[in-house]
This record gives C-alpha cells, structure tokens and sequence, in this order.
C-alpha cells in the first residue's frame, strides 16, 4: 500500500523529537524499536551561560547566530530564573537573527519572533557560508553553540570577516547511561530484526559508533549496518555517515529534510525492497 509502513519494523534513535518521529512512524503502520541514545542536561555550571545572557540583554548583539532550537529554549530556561523573559526576548528582537535549519526558527516563532535568515545548508559550513555575504566588520555576534561539535573553524571564519564573536553552549548531552540500549539495537540489526535505521541528526551517527567502539564492538555494527537500510534525514546526517564509512540507502527528496518527507521516502524504499 502506498505510503504505509505495515509490517515493517524501523529503530529510531531517541532524541527530544523522538515521541512525534514515533507517533508519525506508528501512524503510518510501522513497529518502532525505540533506543534511548542520551539525555540533554543544563550545563553543570550555568554561570558562563548567565553571563552571556547579561552582556546580551544590557547591550544586544548587532547579529544572533541559533545554531538549535533546543539552545534557545535552554537560554530561555536560565532567563527565567535570572533577568526575565521580556528582557532577554526584548534583545533577541534588536538582533538580525541567523539560523540553522528550521528548528531554531520554529524556537523564535515560540516567542514571537522569527529569523531574518535561514541557511539553506544547515551546517556549520552552511552557516560560514551564509554569513560570508554579509559585511559582519566591526559587528558583535552572538553564536550559541551545541556540545560535542568542534566550532572552532566556524568561529574563525566569522572573526575573520571582521566580528567579534561572543560563543556560548547552553546545554550538554549525558549519555553513559545508554550503552546498554544501543548495544541491544546492533543486536537487532544484526539479526536481521530491523528493516530500516532512521537518522536524523548527525549526533545519533557519532554516538552510535562511540558507543560502538567503547564496547569494542566497532566490527559488529558495520556487519548489522551493511544488513540494515539506513534512511537518513538529510545531507548533513548523510555526510557523517560517509566520514564512518557508511551509506544511506533511503533519503527525502532535495530539500525536503523533514521527517514526514523521510518517513515518505521510508515507505517507497521498504515496499520495493521489502526485508526477508
């Protein structure tokens, strides 16, 4: 049946927009193996991130760079407790707003606000690319950052176009504790128990192989990898795959990097090449 996914059984790997990928997989007809991959935590000490938002709330950055949604929303979590909303929501309104892909506009429209660009490549290199059509000399930007990402080249090409950039990381990811759970779902793929690996961030393909290679079973997950279609979410996630020596065989359409259009994808691919 076209754009269903009966019969089939896709893991997921957990995120903050696990519940609405599930419920959007169950939907249409799929069996969802869920895996808990890590939780985001406030960063253990909050002074750098309430500093940051002092100086931005007394004198507003000419631009603001979001490079998540879930950063703003953690900015807004500390703002809460420190200055006020109207404040902080005031400054972000004065800034020419950046950001990467729709999920930190989707965090300003919360507000009430909204970006005055978004990058069409939702990277890092998206971002420096963007940015480099702008006269940004002599301008502060403020640029919120992700964990466990490596923003040092993003910074010096923003400071090398003339800004000076004040970075802040806003939260961090704890994921000791779901080892045992990934290790489980290489299990299942392995087995042959899995038709499809949903991806839809960079960060599950760079946990799946750390917690791979902590265990030493870096070999075990290229074998249940080579039997399991990967449908990844979009070219950024498709390129980390590629930096491991893994392929994604199910992709959206261009530019349709959502997760209704991957689950579309999903449900073509899977009743082509149904799993024995």
């Amino acid at each position: 049946m076209a754009e269903r996914l009966d019969g089939t059984r896709i893991l997921i790997l957990e995120t903050r927009e696990e519940a609405q990928f599930s419920r959007l997989l169950k939907e249409k007809g799929a069996d969802v193996l869920q895996c808990p991959m890590f939780t985001i935590e406030d960063v253990p000490d909050a002074r750098p991130v309430e500093d940051w938002i002092a100086r931005f709330v007394a004198d507003p950055f000419d631009d603001l760079v979001l490079m998540t949604g879930e950063g703003l929303r953690r900015m807004l979590k500390v703002v809460r407790r420190t200055c006020g909303d109207a404040a902080f929501v005031e400054a972000v309104g004065k800034s020419r707003r950046f950001t990467r892909g729709p999920k930190p506009g989707k965090a300003l429209r919360e507000i009430g606000l909204a970006p005055d660009v978004t990058t069409e490549k939702p990277t890092s290199e998206g971002i420096a690319e963007m940015l480099a059509a702008y006269d940004l000399t002599g301008r502060r930007v403020g640029l919120q950052l992700y964990p466990e990402k490596d923003h040092a080249a993003l910074i010096r090409a923003i400071e090398a176009q003339g800004a000076v950039v004040d970075a802040v990381i806003p939260y961090i990811y704890d994921s000791k504790a779901a080892d045992t759970n990934i290790l489980a779902a290489i299990d299942e793929m392995e087995s042959a128990r899995v038709d499809a690996i949903a991806l839809t961030s960079s960060g599950q393909v760079r946990r799946l192989v750390d917690a791979a290679r902590t265990h030493g079973r870096e070999d075990q997950l290229r074998n249940a990898l080579a039997k399991t279609p990967i449908a990844s979410v979009g070219p950024v996630v498709s390129d980390e795959l590629e930096s491991y020596g893994f392929r994604a065989s199910i992709t959206p359409a261009e530019g349709a990097f959502f997760m209704r259009p991957l689950i579309s994808a999903m449900s073509v691919a899977l009743a082509r090449n149904p799993s024995s």
